[in-house]
């Protein structure tokens, strides 16, 4: 997928000067650099970087927005890396207080809990306790009872941890899990990809490198993924160009990524967030929607951004709509990890909360399911909201 050029653009009413060059490209549908990239981050007209990418946005989806009725899972929070990712707040050590591991009636029952679901979304702690035979038993136990749901689950942390431990190629574990009823994976788990962020937020946790090659993997086995990128904490934008680069690269080598999702930092009972003395402070309304914007006019081959409303609140996530994003986190059941993080937003929201909120920003409710396949499309005139 390359850029289509979006004439209705005029670059000379960019009120930053610096972005006229840009508007140009982007208008007669031209890659973005780095440096360009870099340069949408540090313009002081974000309306400007926002209409920019609503413009691409339109020329590729219209006025509709997607969505999709998900539930979320989380069957363990035990991690060995709970002392190495100074950002989380969900992880426990086995013995420590709150850890839990779910068993299989645990999983059952939770996946019950919403019966127009049709897909599960299924993340959890890097577990020596929870390898092959645990998730294998789990996704089938899961599409015996639910043959009808989706299963997006484990991130590539989680799949080259299990490797690990069973001794085993990640193509192997992958292919295993394919069978027992995996689908997709989700994106999780690529925090940011420079080196020194890495060692500083995440010391020991998979390498750049390896996170790609895991999903280049399921990619080659016909196994779609999301993208992910966790900001607002100590990267630089140098750091953020590097990371959607890798990811871009990763796209035009595949093909493979359905979705992009950026992830705002929440900083509350976590060691990095009362090292940065950030307790209480997440992400501004702006870095949400710019970092949102930029992925879109910068991954010109990913088909969709999502807006992800649990971690940045309802109300920019509206907002979003009309910076770039074309899909929006849905009818979600029961989220866990950014809410242990210090996220004040609902655990879920109700079919008719969605179709207020697209509506409200002037666009067109679509479900889809987990492959972006149209399910239905809420045809009402979204201004009449």
């Amino acid at each position: 997928m390359s850029p289509k050029p979006v004439p209705e653009i005029d670059p000379g009413r960019m009120g930053d000067p610096a972005l006229r060059p840009i508007a140009a490209k982007v208008a007669r549908g031209e890659r973005l650099t780095a440096s360009d990239g870099a340069t949408l981050f540090r313009s002081p007209d974000l309306l400007g970087v926002g209409s920019l990418a609503d413009a691409a946005n339109r020329g590729r989806h219209g006025r509709r927005v997607y969505f999709a009725a998900n539930q979320h899972i989380n069957p363990t929070n035990v991690c060995i890396l709970r002392k190495t990712c100074v950002f989380c707040s969900y992880a426990r050590l086995p013995k420590e207080s709150g850890a839990y591991r779910y068993t299989m009636d645990q999983v059952y029952a939770e996946a019950a809990a919403n019966p127009y679901v049709r897909e599960f979304h299924i993340v959890g702690g890097l577990d020596m306790q929870a390898g092959l035979e645990y998730y294998r038993e789990m996704f089938a136990g899961l599409k015996q009872r639910h043959p009808q749901v989706h299963i997006k689950a484990l991130t590539a942390v989680e799949i080259a941890h299990i490797a690990r431990i069973e001794k085993m190629p990640v193509e192997q574990v992958l292919t295993e899990l394919r069978a027992a009823g995996l689908d997709t994976l989700p994106g999780g788990g690529a925090e940011v990809f420079s080196k020194g962020v890495r060692a500083t937020i995440a010391d020991r946790k998979l390498a750049a490198e390896d996170w790609i090659n895991v999903h280049r993997i399921a990619h080659s086995l016909g196994i779609r993924s999301n993208a992910t990128m966790l900001y607002g904490h100590v990267e630089s934008i140098e750091d953020r160009m590097e990371h959607l680069q890798l990811l871009r690269d990763l796209q035009d080598e595949t093909g493979g990524f359905l979705t992009y999702i950026p992830l705002a930092y929440h900083p509350d009972h976590n060691e990095l967030g009362v090292t940065l003395g950030r307790t209480g402070t997440a992400t501004t309304g702006h870095d949400d929607l710019r970092n949102l914007a930029v992925a879109r006019l910068f991954l010109d081959n990913f088909a969709h951004v999502k807006t992800h409303w649990i971690m940045v609140t309802q109300f920019i996530s509206q907002i979003a709509l009309t910076f770039g994003v074309n899909d929006l986190e849905g009818t979600v059941v029961r989220e866990k990890i950014y809410h242990e993080a210090g996220a004040h937003t609902p655990q879920g929201l109700a079919l008719d909360d969605v179709l207020k909120l697209i509506r409200g920003a002037g666009r067109i409710p679509v479900e889809r399911d987990a492959l972006y396949n149209v399910i239905r499309t809420f045809e009402r005139d979204a201004a009449a909201a």
